[in-house]
């Protein structure tokens, strides 16, 4: 398939048109890379090495004087190959220069979006290789399970997180499981929100003083709270955006291509809690 000047939908556009170009829909960039969820780290290496202690070196009561007996932390290693997520889009050389804005950015700016959303997958999925391994590939975490008609499910997350050494510092879920949490009532028969209704907070959530992300990379049913110092997502590439014409050269085609190299570690998989919600029935 390619974009030419006389394909239907591209008229927007073109230099015909009178109003601002407007993005549908406008994406939010991937939450694997958000500061609460996650700390991003860079590398230029194939291969990037994430040393974990295992077991702490031991410590003892001494007397004054004596012996203090040497011992040694147990250190394993988590080995992340980023992996590649790709875009490959073909314009008409004509769209690619009679447009303005310039097509080619268009698209280009639409496959970063799209590969945005392939993270995400990724990260909060278990999909198939070469896709990189993410929260629901993990067996060893936490769990909290609850009904969606109080925050005591919240609660018990934290306690979870605290109870293996974390600090819950974001709260994902489905778009779905927000709705339902944000219609949660102060009590029978009122009106009032449990969490609030400051109309300046605008769409800002907060559960127990924990920021929540919303993504529908997530099954409905299913949430996490997570240490962002417990989980990260390895960079090698940014996005990169490039056009090229020498492949279409005889057809008078240009290419626009978008790639980038990322991969996930998750050190301490008991630190996070894979949270199991319910919906009260109406």
């Amino acid at each position: 398939m390619a974009l030419y000047t006389t394909t239907s939908d591209v008229g927007g556009i073109l230099p015909e048109q009178y109003g601002p170009l407007i993005v549908d829909p406008v994406t939010r960039a991937a939450l694997a890379f958000d500061p609460t969820v996650a700390a991003t780290v860079r590398t230029a290496g194939t291969n990037f090495h994430v040393p974990v202690v295992t077991e702490d070196a031991g410590a003892a009561w001494v007397a004054e004087g004596a012996e203090i007996t040497p011992d040694d932390p147990t250190i394993d290693e988590i080995i992340v190959t980023p992996a590649k997520v790709a875009g490959l889009t073909i314009l008409s050389r004509e769209l690619a220069e009679d447009s303005s804005p310039a097509a080619a950015q268009i698209v280009g700016e639409g496959l970063a979006r799209s590969m945005a959303r392939q993270v995400d997958a990724a990260f909060f999925g278990n999909l198939s290789a070469p896709a990189p391994a993410g929260l629901g590939s993990l067996t060893a975490t936490a769990t909290a399970t609850g009904e969606l008609s109080s925050v005591d499910v919240f609660a018990d997350a934290l306690a979870e997180a605290e109870a293996a050494g974390a600090t819950v510092t974001a709260f994902v879920m489905h778009p779905d499981d927000a709705l339902a949490l944000a219609k949660v009532k102060v009590g029978t028969g009122s009106a009032q929100p449990l969490l609030g209704t400051d109309a300046t907070a605008g769409t800002s959530r907060q559960v127990l003083g924990i920021p929540v992300h919303v993504s529908s990379s997530l099954t409905a049913g299913t949430a996490w709270a997570v240490d962002s110092s417990r989980v990260l997502t390895v960079l090698r590439d940014d996005v990169r955006l490039e056009t090229d014409s020498s492949r279409y050269f005889d057809s008078d085609r240009v290419a626009v291509r978008a790639t980038m190299r990322v991969g996930f570690a998750f050190p301490s998989q008991g630190a996070l809690v894979k949270m199991t919600l319910t919906t009260p029935a109406e």
